[in-house]
């Protein structure tokens, strides 16, 4: 598997990015290995309840910058990960290195076999949630509970909206890729110029943007989708989750938005409880509204453990 690392010089002075970043090896899936990373928040993991963040398409854990120090203020360990193929995490340049199944793994082994955390919260917005649900449902003794933020767990039973259809046609036929562009357009309130070049700093060039190229293609679409059984699975699993399960959307997102009702429907920890809708926020609502995202999410883990 050929890998890229975007150079450590890509990341200086970037705004509000003062957390120091960590690097561990997992396994490519390919016989060989390569480094993921992630950045940490709060007291020391065991003297605090853990919440895991995963962002989604194509940002990076940057985006959870705002929620990590709320969430260290409130006496909270944060972790938040960098996927494979993007942020500070290594690269694999063939698209189809990537698929659904290896992107769960790879997060896996790093939160479970290197990080080794248990009683996690889970924050997963985006891919962060197609791939974190998908870790609660395979992995159940390591969670608390969850939060779900504009994301779902789509097995190709159902279709997508047609906003989502242009995203991935954009996203497929774009000779050059704005990761910048693409995070601004899924906000709200518009971000600064250093702001979007925050979103660009993991990808020097075009042939370092496999990941984001691909991820939209391995949204099951379609029941015959390889990732559809296990997604089938999931949703079983999710079925009988009476652990806390928290639905914080935003009220600007025609992406997710249609999952919401699906997620509260379907998962018993989510029956009976007042979800909050993060107002003023779009897609990316981590940028929009961070710090509101970490007051619910800070307030939700305290109750959520008594």
């Amino acid at each position: 598997m050929e890998i890229l690392r975007t150079p450590d010089d890509r990341f200086t002075d970037l705004p509000d990015d003062d957390f120091e970043p960590r690097y561990a090896d997992v396994p490519d899936q390919d016989g060989g290995s390569l480094r993921m990373a992630w950045v940490e928040a709060g007291p020391p993991v065991g003297e605090a309840p853990t919440v895991l963040l995963l962002h989604g398409e194509p940002s990076w854990s940057y985006l959870y910058r705002h929620v990590l120090r709320v969430l260290a203020d409130a006496g909270i360990h944060a972790v938040a990960v960098d996927l494979v193929g993007f942020g500070r995490s290594d690269k694999p340049t063939d698209p189809a290195h990537h698929t659904y199944a290896r992107h769960v793994e790879w997060v896996r082994s790093l939160v479970f076999d290197v990080l080794d955390l248990r009683e996690v919260t889970l924050v997963g917005q985006d891919w962060g949630g197609l791939i974190g649900l998908r870790l609660v449902a395979e992995n159940p003794e390591r969670f608390a509970s969850v939060v779900a933020a504009n994301t779902g767990l789509p097995s190709g039973d159902h279709g997508m909206p047609d906003v989502w259809w242009r995203f991935r046609r954009a996203v497929e036929g774009a000779e050059v890729l704005d990761v910048g562009r693409l995070v601004a357009s899924g906000c709200v309130h518009d971000l600064t110029a250093e702001v979007r070049a925050a979103y660009d700093a993991p990808f020097p060039d075009e042939t370092y943007k496999a990941g984001p190229r691909a991820m939209p293609g391995l949204v099951p679409t379609s029941t015959d989708d390889p990732a559809t059984p296990a997604n089938r699975r999931a949703w079983e699993e999710l079925a009988r989750w009476d652990k806390p399960f928290l639905i914080a959307f935003s009220d600007h997102d025609p992406i997710t938005a249609a999952m919401a009702p699906v997620l509260e429907r379907h998962i018993p920890g989510a029956k009976g409880v007042t979800h909050p809708v993060i107002a003023g926020a779009g897609h990316f609502l981590q940028e929009d509204a961070g710090e509101e995202l970490g007051r619910v999410v800070a307030e939700f883990v305290t109750r959520s453990r008594g």
